[in-house]
């Protein structure tokens, strides 16, 4: 056990800090969609502006600069749109610092990989831990030129890093990439230009605690009455008072619409975010709040009724129930997801496998699930798994971030917490002391199934293997007692074993009556002896 690295604790996940939902708008006239396009283009040209003056500034930003690019942007919108672009154009380029780091991690970790296999001899063979030297003197000289590569760029990367610079581009890289690929994208210049020009409108306002409804420039009120205030320059298109205008459609938010109805009724802060999907040719609203800070729930209480093991894969989840001692119970559940096509059908695949494990864990009367704090990003470099490129492409389809953070925000509204443990040998350990032993003919156990009881266990705070080696010696304690044994007062499932008879010497019960002698069977073959021999010990031989 020497090798065996030390495990972290295991511990509960605080609970989600914002919410949001979404409704269509329905039923926009033309007059409507002109007025919204035009809010957008007007504002998302003010979001590419701050931008780039945000990025020119780059490591010397301050309160000052931050407020002289508001005052600038006031003149031509207002000052509300303008506090939202500033701070929209603040997170935005955060985000790619934060972005441009993990950047800079796996190229690191490239570099290392690479300078330690091309110290080795060629043909070395690696460990489970590290690769050993390549297999040829031409694969050695491919890989001496790409640390060369990812040598330089990690150079240029830092650089910019330490001067400040990133790297945004406002409509996303993705889909700026897309423009040279038309064909393989299936899009036309225009569909293409027409979701560009959308991915960079800007139709958002924050929230505001105390004025009407919880927003002064996108409003909705508790009917559903939805109008925006109109940017200086396009004050003109209004139909209301106050350079307002209302659109026709109303919105209903179905899910959560009890507490957002609250939420305006007091007048608390309240985001709101128009777009449009150019491929169904629909308006959307999404409203979105904060919730304060809730306490989670302590790591022995969610222990208490049980826990439920998930093991993530790519293409389903692996859960098992376990009580509180730590003991299977039932069998294994599986539910199935598939990550192929679009963002939006992955996204969809991995709510609805979320809804039916929350579900079949509410039936089980547990207070928590136990889920690997899983973390794929040094996994994911090309040079960590070299040839094994279905493999590295396995690892990068599971999206890890996107699965936790709605997993504890769906469990969070099921009363359910979220407790993550340390994913090292679960696969093995629990393919080791739990797959074969909950094998039976009707029920089959594979290596993820097993995976997800050492999860659970872990949760539960038992060790993984399901009981150590007796002490040595024999069978008495005399060496110290076990390992892994139940505390003196906490029998569960061990209790006291019952005598092997209730009989005393002699054929005498406890409670002095004789039982009756067993009849002799009519089958003279099988007929007991009626004599023994026994040797007395005064007898002596001569």
């Amino acid at each position: 056990m020497g090798g065996v690295r030390e495990l972290a604790g295991s511990f509960v996940v605080p609970g989600p800090c914002g919410v949001a939902v979404r409704d269509r708008l329905k039923h926009l006239t033309p007059q409507d969609e002109s007025v919204l396009r035009a809010v957008g283009e007007h504002q998302g040209r003010l979001a590419s502006r701050d931008l780039k003056a945000r990025c020119a500034d780059g490591l010397e930003h301050s309160a000052d600069t931050w407020a002289s690019r508001k005052r600038n942007l006031t003149t031509l919108s207002s000052s509300r749109i303008a506090g939202a672009i500033t701070k929209a154009t603040h997170d935005q380029w955060a985000l790619a610092r934060r972005c441009q780091a993990a950047h800079i991690q796996t190229l690191e970790a490239g570099i290392r990989t690479l300078r330690h296999r091309l110290s080795l001899p060629i043909g070395e063979p690696g460990t489970k831990r590290a690769g050993g030297g390549y297999r040829s003197r031409s694969e050695w000289f491919h890989k001496s030129r790409r640390l060369t590569a990812l040598e330089a760029r990690h150079a240029a990367v830092v650089a910019d890093r330490q001067a400040g610079r990133v790297r945004v581009v406002r409509g996303g890289r993705r889909l700026l990439n897309t423009r040279h690929h038309l064909t393989q994208a299936r899009l036309t210049e225009e569909r293409w230009r027409e979701r560009w020009e959308a991915e960079r409108w800007f139709i958002a306002a924050y929230g505001e605690s105390g004025k009407r409804f919880g927003n002064e420039t996108i409003r909705i009120t508790p009917t559903g009455e939805v109008s925006i205030k109109l940017p200086a320059p396009l004050a003109h298109l209004a139909n209301t008072k106050h350079g307002r205008y209302t659109l026709t459609s109303t919105v209903a938010f179905a899910h959560r619409g009890a507490e957002w109805a609250d939420r305006i009724a007091a007048n608390r802060a309240v985001a709101y975010r128009i777009h449009l999907d150019t491929e169904r040719g629909r308006w959307y609203l999404t409203a979105s709040w904060q919730r304060p800070t809730v306490r989670t729930m302590p790591l022995e209480t969610a222990r208490a009724r049980g826990m439920v093991g998930v093991d993530t894969n790519a293409d389903h989840f692996a859960a098992y129930h376990l009580d509180r001692h730590g003991n299977p119970v039932g069998d294994p559940h599986h539910f199935p997801y598939d990550l192929s096509g679009t963002t939006a059908h992955r996204d969809a695949q991995i709510r609805h496998a979320l809804t039916r494990l929350i579900h079949w864990a509410k039936q089980t009367d547990v207070a928590a699930i136990g889920i690997e704090d899983l973390d794929f990003t040094t996994e994911k470099t090309r040079e960590k798994h070299g040839r094994r490129k279905q493999f590295r492409q396995l690892i990068s389809g599971i999206p890890t971030g996107r699965l936790k953070a709605r997993l504890v925000s769906m469990a969070a509204e099921q009363g359910l917490s979220i407790v993550a443990v340390d994913p090292a040998y679960t696969s093995v350990w629990g393919a080791q002391h739990w797959q074969k032993p909950l094998v039976t003919p009707h029920r089959g156990m594979s290596r993820h199934d097993a995976a997800g009881i050492a999860i659970a266990r872990r949760a539960l705070g038992h060790p993984v293997r399901r009981r150590t080696a007796p002490p040595p010696h024999d069978r008495s304690d005399r060496a110290g007692h076990r390992t892994v044994q139940a505390r003196p007062g906490n029998r569960g499932r061990e209790g006291t074993r019952p005598p092997a008879t209730d009989h005393a010497l002699g054929g005498v019960t406890p409670n002095g009556t004789r039982k009756r002698e067993p009849s002799a069977s009519k089958t003279v073959r099988d007929a007991p002896r009626t004599q023994q021999w026994v040797q007395d010990p005064l007898m002596r031989t001569g």
